[in-house]
């Protein structure tokens, strides 16, 4: 059933060659979490279909391994050893953990230097090092150490968190080099910009200074040592400054659900200050602030570009959507930003109308109530 489907994954998106040391790996449902029956069958599919896409690249090109672990506890958590042994091999883990480094790595408290240290000891093994990843993983690694260090040693990394199988018949058949093009061409806009701003019909109204970072995009085509992505792809994503984002979120979607009613987030300085609203979702976000601060930072501002992409009840899907927006919450220090924590999650608001703000103060419109105007 999936065949054709994984030889597109691996030939088109990832333009793996024979030989080639190959990872896929998944995560399991842990024996705490509550999950609908409709969300467990989505998991154990998931499960199911990984460990296929692994068989199949071991047959097809050799060199193949699966690796499968419990879930962590949220997206941008670390995943555990285990997999960075499938990774990296033995002998770069146990250099690591020398010390006691690859214990703050997992942690998500490892500084600069010793992400540097890091990198040295798996480039030190990186004969043993996957060279293509395949993230199957219902959980996000997109914003990890263990993705960075993946990409630093030039494995090329293709995160789906929350993937639905079906999205193989849908958004993953987008003309992969269209989508290229147009995704080139938001980025290239949205890098002249200084500042954005974005307003939607539901209320939401926020401000982001840029500070000089770089927008790129995820465009699916991971060919190249050291790409990183999602797929289904399609999208221009940056990390905003740092204590400069300003305004009001109304969420009306979770990752997985349309909420029972809007939760609303004031934003000052960059960061979330106060939570309003009934559904379960506040007090869900609630929780992850009390964990830590720097669960409230504004992480990132991401534009959809797909044009197959329609889900708006699977945020890996919903991200996508040409024409809506994303703003995530928690980590960014793995595309831009300086904020660690083992917390990243995106929030997709629909009919946005997105200006972007020169350095004059000039004001140039990019989306009109959720048509693309480039």
């Amino acid at each position: 059933m999936y065949r054709e489907a994984f030889a597109s994954l691996f030939e088109i998106n990832m333009g793996v060659t024979a030989g080639e040391r190959i990872l896929v790996f998944s995560d399991r449902v842990r024996s705490d979490e509550e999950l609908s029956a409709d969300e467990a069958a989505r998991r154990q599919n998931l499960l199911f279909v990984a460990e296929e896409a692994g068989r199949y690249a071991d047959a097809s090109y050799g060199n193949a391994c699966f690796a499968s672990f419990p879930a962590t506890a949220a997206s941008g958590a670390e995943p555990p050893e285990v997999l960075w042994r499938a990774a990296f091999g033995d002998a770069a883990v146990n250099a690591l953990a020398a010390g006691g480094l690859l214990a703050r790595l997992l942690a998500k408290e490892a500084t600069l230097e010793d992400l540097e240290r890091a990198r040295r000891i798996v480039l030190s093994s990186r004969d043993a090092a996957a060279q293509v990843v395949v993230a199957l993983s219902n959980n996000s690694t997109s914003h990890t150490r263990f993705r960075h260090l993946v990409n630093a040693v030039g494995g090329r990394f293709a995160s789906l968190p929350h993937f639905d199988p079906d999205m193989f018949f849908s958004s993953m058949r987008v003309d992969w080099r269209q989508l290229a093009e147009r995704t080139r061409r938001v980025a290239d806009a949205v890098n002249g910009a200084t500042a954005l701003r974005v307003e939607t019909p539901n209320g939401t109204r926020m401000r982001f200074d840029k500070g000089g970072r770089v927008a790129k995009g995820d465009d699916g085509l991971l060919a190249a040592p050291g790409s990183f992505g999602n797929l289904p792809a399609g999208e221009v994503y940056l990390a905003p400054l740092e204590g400069t984002s300003e305004g009001i979120m109304v969420l009306e979607w979770g990752p997985t659900r349309r909420l029972d009613s809007p939760v609303e987030l004031v934003v000052r300085a960059g960061a979330v200050v106060d939570v309003r609203g009934d559904d379960p979702l506040r007090a869900a976000l609630e929780r992850k602030f009390a964990e830590s601060d720097r669960n409230r930072n504004i992480a990132e501002l991401g534009i959809g570009t797909n044009d197959r992409a329609t889900r708006p009840d699977n945020v890996l899907e919903a991200e996508k959507i040409l024409g809506t927006i994303h703003i995530a919450l928690g980590d960014n220090s793995g595309f831009g930003g300086t904020v660690q924590t083992p917390f990243h999650e995106d929030y997709v608001f629909y009919r946005p109308t997105l200006t972007l703000v020169s350095e004059t103060g000039a004001e140039t419109a990019l989306l009109s109530n959720g048509s693309l105007l480039l």
